[in-house]
């Protein structure tokens, strides 16, 4: 049965996605349902299709699933922010445990993985410690301000965002009111003219500060001591009003340079018991709560026991590493990102810790550089962007022999491809504990405890010959192989780059044009849905993945 457009059709919805729609079958054929709850009995409109699997929407509710519930955002169906808003938080909790275990299971390989239950969150709405907000305007021209709809750059005009705290609605509201009348245009993306690109925020939720930054195409703006004067009347617990240049044709929202308009050029944030100093660029997590609860199972999982070196790697401002320094006897964090270094430095100063070091470079090459120096580290934090981690870096990792590794991921997919590596490596994955940061939204953070396996341990194995398949792991396609399938089997253009993030979730190597470095403000398209499917069936179809 091949559905049509616009076709309506009676459909149960019988899981979620990891977008956060549902999905049922009609015919065999998989319907993939935006808004939708696991247990919902409805009417859908077909919208798109393919060979196996269509999108629809919903034309009608014929049976609630007991977890729907109605939002409470009336923006939540055009941003892409709020996930699973429609739903109850405990089956959200739900859908993301086994994202993990799925995940970890299909694509790692692990039988029966050891997965405790998740940690939810005490607080499902205004945790967020940091926002990036895209200024833009509406089609009358009148300035406005809010988040993307799903997949664009359209914006969604959003005055108050539930997951944010009440310092950011004022700033917000502040600006806007500051904004309208100075006469400054938003930035055009098409025609790269116009000034106020984004209205970036953080706060220190242990302390209370908050600092505003306005990222600007130019140098500067008109007025800025009176915006700085309407801040500070109206936000609460203010310490930065910041000036970020970004005169580049880029969608990453952050430039180089940043300019101190008023206060200081930092916050300071109390968290499990040290004080953290937090510049613009630094890697912070955006769920103080959550990250104290994250930050004590990686250090439960850690084992110290006062003696141990302790390699803390793309360790950000030094959070992970400065929170283990009391119970090990060496601390030693590597970060890319230079400011975020100086602040793990100030940091480790700040609390009086003198058994941590930090170093500026690739985690990759300075694990290879400790590895020159005979560096042994007993234990082993790993914290990498959501791309995971390079193979060589896994290869370095395990060759340093540390007696536990405890690998702290913000994505499922790439975390069960690289613990497939480790265990063919001689790493098994011991306790896994999913950890939800982001609340309403789809990503979920895993904390995971690998030891080293003991030589002496022999599996034994059954093989069949004739089942094995030796010419499937031989066999490889071009990126513009897939390009041709997937456009003409689905019609759809793929980049190289959509294709490079469905071959990571499958653990397979993709060009070093595609392995992008960690970076607090980079924005980078991820691959649609509909996209993925196709470049899946395309790996499938080149025998490059196979899965029943």
């Amino acid at each position: 049965m091949l559905l049509k457009k616009n076709e309506i059709v009676e459909i149960e919805i019988t899981g979620m996605t990891a977008e956060g729609s549902g999905v049922g079958r009609v015919e065999g054929i998989a319907v993939f349902v935006p808004g939708a709850a696991a247990g919902d009995r409805l009417k859908v409109r077909i919208l798109k299709t393919a060979k196996t699997y269509a999108f629809g929407k919903i034309e009608e509710i014929l049976e609630p699933s007991p977890e729907r519930i109605e939002s409470d955002c009336p923006c939540s169906e055009q941003c892409g922010g709020c996930a699973f808003r429609h739903i109850t938080y405990a089956e959200e909790l739900r859908a993301k445990e086994n994202r993990v275990r799925d995940a970890i299971e299909r694509i790692g390989g692990l039988q029966n993985p050891d997965i405790h239950p998740i940690v939810g969150a005490e607080h499902a709405d205004g945790y967020r410690n940091k926002a990036q907000i895209p200024i833009g305007q509406d089609k009358q021209g009148n300035l406005i301000a809010g988040f993307y709809a799903n997949h664009s750059h359209r914006i969604v005009q959003c005055d108050c965002c539930a997951l944010q705290p009440k310092p950011f609605e004022q700033a917000l509201d502040a600006f806007l009111e500051w904004a309208r009348k100075s006469g400054e245009s938003a930035y055009d993306e098409t025609t790269h003219k116009g000034k106020l690109r984004h209205l970036y925020l953080r706060m220190a939720e242990g302390t209370g500060e908050v600092m505003v930054c306005m990222v600007v195409n130019g140098n500067g703006l008109k007025g800025e001591d009176s915006l700085a004067a309407l801040l500070r009347e109206r936000v609460d617990g203010l310490k930065s009003v910041l000036i970020n240049s970004n005169r580049e044709d880029t969608n990453v929202v952050l430039g180089r340079r940043f300019r101190t308009v008023w206060g200081q050029d930092f916050l300071t944030d109390r968290m499990c018991g040290l004080q953290f100093r937090i510049s613009p660029l630094s890697f912070y997590q955006v769920n103080h709560a959550q990250a104290q609860r994250l930050y004590a199972l990686a250090g439960e999982y850690a084992g110290l026991t006062g003696k141990e070196t302790v390699l803390d790697l793309y360790c950000g401002t030094g959070t992970i590493g400065l929170s283990m320094a009391g119970r090990a006897g060496r601390v030693i964090g590597v970060e890319a990102v230079a400011q975020a270094v100086e602040n793990a430095r100030e940091n480790a100063a700040l609390n009086n810790i003198e058994n941590a070091e930090f170093l500026c470079m690739d985690a990759a090459e300075a694990a290879q550089l400790l590895v020159q120096r005979g560096e042994h580290p007993d234990v082993v934090v790993l914290d990498p962007p959501r791309k995971g981690c390079a193979p060589e870096l896994i290869r370095t990792v395990a060759d340093m022999a540390p007696s536990r590794i405890v690998y702290v991921s913000c994505d499922p997919a790439t975390l069960a491809r690289d613990l497939k590596l480790f265990r063919e490596l001689g790493y098994a994955a011991g306790l896994i504990t999913p950890v939800d940061l982001f609340p309403r939204t789809k990503h979920v953070e895993t904390v995971v405890c690998l030891s080293r396996k003991n030589p002496d341990d022999k599996i034994e194995i059954d093989l069949d010959l004739d089942e094995l398949d030796i010419t499937s792991a031989e066999s490889k396609a071009t990126y513009e192989e897939i390009k041709d399938y997937v456009l003409k089997n689905h019609n759809l253009k793929v980049s190289s780059l959509y294709i490079s993030q469905v071959k990571r979730k499958y653990g397979l190597e993709v060009g070093q044009n595609y392995n992008l470095s960690k970076s607090e403000n980079q924005k980078i398209p991820q691959c649609p849905p509909e996209k993925e499917i196709a470049i899946t069936e395309a790996l499938k179809h080149f025998r490059m993945v196979s899965f029943k």
